[in-house]
């Protein structure tokens, strides 16, 4: 036992969030896996704080979280529940090509932040195009049902944003871009790493110093291999998922379906069964 205790007291060490914190998310994810099913009563007081070997006013903490994200809630005298309708997780889908990120944030209602001294330029990488001879700079918050869950910054090409200002003020800049019929575009790109909140962040988003987040960039660049867009945006990592179809785009998947079909043309003709709707090679 004191041997399993010093593991756990290292794993907790390495981490430099706090530890209700840590005990929370491991408590968050029995709930998400299922481990603790809606409407299940979780372990008492006393058997959590064996387990995690941790103080009980840890153990009140990180069930307070939980119960604050609508996924525990107790009762006098019986004993802390699992919701029985647990607040959604990872709503917002990360779109992976262009058309799906879009639909994405069209609808998104940004609320602009005052930035004072913005950078005037955008921090380009060796494959993010060259700079635009101008940019705006875009800063805004996106809520849903008054709760944020992400942080856009967004250098804009000046030439493109002076052809819709009130839109791109009003609306995401993204989905304005992609509606604007007369830009080129020749190359977009997103790129995503786990990141931890600073406090800046933390404030806006109402998350915990050091929360772990999603840092995402997506650059637009255009016929003349001007970037004429590069947005650096941070969600809440309990907000978003990111679903890839490994198959789209990919021959492979036809050609599954194709074996699928023939599959079961060659067992309807050896089982002697006359059909007229068994497809054909054309």
């Amino acid at each position: 036992m004191s041997e399993f205790m010093s593991e756990l007291s290292k794993v907790y060490d390495r981490s430099r969030v706090p530890l209700y914190i840590q005990v929370a998310s491991v408590m968050r994810r029995r709930i998400e896996t299922k481990h603790w099913l809606p409407g299940q009563k979780i372990s008492t007081l006393v058997e959590l704080e064996r387990e995690f070997e941790v103080a009980r006013v840890t153990i009140r903490q990180a069930i307070d979280i939980l119960r604050e994200e609508g996924l525990l809630r107790s009762q006098q005298g019986r004993g802390t529940f699992v919701a029985e309708k647990p607040v959604s997780r990872y709503w917002f889908k990360l779109g992976t090509n262009w058309d799906a990120l879009v639909e994405t944030i069209k609808d998104n209602v940004p609320r602009s932040i005052k930035v004072d001294n913005p950078p005037p330029f955008p921090a380009l990488r060796e494959d993010e195009g060259t700079p635009a001879s101008k940019y705006v700079f875009l800063r805004s918050v996106q809520y849903k049902e008054g709760e944020p869950y992400g942080v856009v910054s967004v250098h804009l090409s000046d030439d493109i944003y002076r052809v819709a200002p009130e839109e791109f003020r009003q609306h995401p800049a993204l989905s304005v871009l992609a509606g604007l019929k007369d830009v080129d575009v020749r190359d977009a790109h997103q790129t995503i790493v786990i990141g931890s909140a600073d406090p800046s962040t933390a404030d806006l988003l109402r998350i915990g110093l050091g929360a772990p987040i999603a840092e995402c960039r997506c650059v637009v660049i255009d016929g003349k291999g001007t970037a004429i867009y590069v947005a650096d945006i941070i969600y809440r990592s309990d907000a978003i998922k990111l679903h890839i179809d490994l198959f789209a785009g990919s021959p492979t998947r036809a050609r599954g379906a194709g074996k699928r079909r023939a599959s079961k043309a060659q067992a309807n003709a050896g089982s002697g069964a006359v059909r007229g709707d068994v497809p054909s090679c054309n």
